[in-house]
């Protein structure tokens, strides 16, 4: 690895309010949807990535994916989004290797019961801290580098 300049202050400023917002901003919006609807972040995570896709329904490998968990987290979130009948979970028809989680229609439900409180966390711990041009900016920075980390 090639050696780096020393950040400077603005990058300095920026790199440490990141790894702090990557480590409290999870915690808070994950209390908030505990309080107000019983689901956790990562199980609205799944739902959302769900009622967002073809026919409700996401190979687990790609579920895995769109919610940034591993294999065997997204196995036991599953198992426990299924026990609560919020999803299914079968074989693939066209490849039985692999297995397809779809979201019911009680999961559905109980997505759009949550999102009222996930859009107040959302607006209360971040979106109400930014003007309408920051909120452009940040969210184009933001998603180069996801989209840089998703490479």
């Amino acid at each position: 690895m090639t050696k780096q300049p020393p950040l400077d202050a603005d990058e300095e400023l920026l790199w440490r309010s990141l790894l702090r917002l990557t480590i409290l901003l999870p915690r808070l919006l994950d209390e908030d949807l505990l309080a107000g609807s019983g689901l956790s972040l990562t199980e609205y995570a799944a739902l959302m990535n769900l009622s967002e896709a073809p026919r409700r329904q996401l190979r687990m490998t790609e579920l895995a994916t769109a919610t940034a968990l591993s294999a065997s987290r997204i196995t036991r979130l599953v198992a426990g989004l299924q026990q609560q009948g919020l999803v299914t979970r079968e074989r693939c028809a066209a490849d039985a290797r692999g297995t397809t989680a779809t979201l019911t229609s009680q999961g559905l439900a109980r997505l759009k019961a949550a999102y009222p409180c996930h859009l107040a966390s959302a607006r209360h711990r971040v979106l109400s801290h930014l003007g309408p041009r920051q909120v452009a900016t940040t969210a184009a920075a933001l998603h180069a580098v996801v989209a840089a980390g998703d490479r």
